[in-house]
C-alpha cells in the first residue's frame, strides 16, 4: 500500500483551518493559546472519527469535551471548516518520472512564483557535500539542488535536509533555486523543495541517475515532478549505475539500512 497517496486522496478532501510559520506569520506559541491540536480537532467535526479510544481511556470525542482552554478562541488562526484557509490540505504529493511512487512538498512554504519551476539539476550525493556546495557559492541562480542517497536506507534514517535549505535562505537563493531529495525537512523550511521522493537513490531509483545539467520541472499545482531526460537515455544510465559503497556502523542502523521500506510505504522495518 502506498500510504501516501491514500494521504493524497485524504488531503483533496480535508480543508485546511491552521496556518503557522513558515507558511504564515503566527508562531506555534499564538497557535497554542488559539487552542491548538484540541481546538483544530473540535472544528473539523464530522471529518475526525471522534468515537475512537485515546490513549487516556477515553474516546477523541470525551477528551475534547472535557479539555479546559486557557485562552479564548481566535479564529483568524484557528478558522473554521466553512470558512477555512483553503479547501484542500497544506500537502501536496507529486508524483512523475523522477518519483514514480510519489514525493511530498509544502505549498504554503514556497513563494507562489516557484510553484511552476524548473531548473538545471547540480547533484550532491549526501547532505553535506549539498551543504558544502551551498556554502561553497557553487549553485547558481536557477539550479535545482538534487540531494540523494538520504533516504530510509540510503541515509541511513531519512534525515532532516533542513540545514541545506537554511543555508540556501541565507545566501539569498530560496527564491531563485528549489532542492530535491529522498530525504525529508524540517517543519520551519521555506522555499521550493521536494522530499520523500520514493523510490529512493538508494533502492535504484530514478533520482540516482540524475546528472549535473538535467532540466527537472517541479509543478506543485500540478502535482508532476519530472526529470526531462528521454526514457533511452535514462535508460542506458541505469545500466551502468552502481549504487555507492557507504560505511555505516554496526547496529540499528545498519539493520534498518537493509530492511526498512520506501518513504511511500512509511520507512517501516519490514520483517
Amino acid at each position: 500500500m502506498n500510504v501516501v497517496r491514500e494521504f493524497k486522496e485524504l488531503n483533496k478532501t480535508t480543508p485546511q483551518i491552521a496556518k503557522v510559520n513558515p507558511a504564515a506569520k503566527w508562531d506555534m506559541e499564538d497557535f497554542y493559546k488559539a487552542g491548538g491540536i484540541p481546538r483544530v480537532m473540535g472544528r473539523l467535526g464530522d471529518i475526525l472519527d471522534t468515537s475512537s479510544m485515546t490513549c487516556t481511556g477515553k474516546t477523541i470525542k470525551e477528551n475534547l469535551a472535557e479539555y479546559k482552554y486557557e485562552y479564548p478562541e481566535n479564529s483568524e488562526i484557528i478558522k473554521t471548516v466553512e470558512k477555512p484557509f483553503s479547501a484542500t490540505g497544506g500537502v501536496a504529493v507529486l508524483e512523475g518520472n523522477l518519483a514514480p511512487d510519489t514525493a511530498i512538498s509544502k505549498p504554503g512554504a514556497i513563494d507562489p512564483a516557484l510553484h511552476h519551476f524548473v531548473g538545471k539539476a547540480i547533484c550532491s550525493d549526501s547532505e553535506e557535500a549539498a551543504e558544502g556546495a551551498i556554502l561553497g557559492g557553487v549553485i547558481k541562480l536557477g539550479e535545482v539542488v538534487v540531494i540523494r542517497y538520504e533516504g530510509p536506507k540510503g541515509g541511513p534514517g531519512m534525515r532532516e535536509m533542513f540545514k541545506a535549505m537554511k543555508y540556501m535562505y541565507g545566501a539569498g537563493l530560496s527564491k531563485t533555486c528549489a532542492l530535491v531529495t529522498d530525504g525529508r525537512f524540517s517543519g520551519t523550511n521555506n522555499g521550493c523543495f521536494v522530499g520523500h521522493i520514493s523510490p529512493e537513490a538508494a533502492e535504484g531509483g530514478p533520482l540516482a541517475i540524475v546528472k549535473d545539467g538535467d532540466e527537472i520541472l517541479i509543478d506543485v499545482n500540478e502535482g508532476k515532478l519530472e526529470l526531462h531526460v528521454p526514457e533511452e537515455e535514462i535508460a542506458e544510465r541505469f545500466k551502468n549505475w552502481k549504487r555507492p559503497e557507504k560505511e555505516i556502523p554496526r547496529g540499528y542502523l545498519r539493520l534498518y539500512a537493509q530492511v526498512a521500506s520506501s518513504a511511500d510505504k512509511g520507512a517501516i522495518i519490514k520483517h
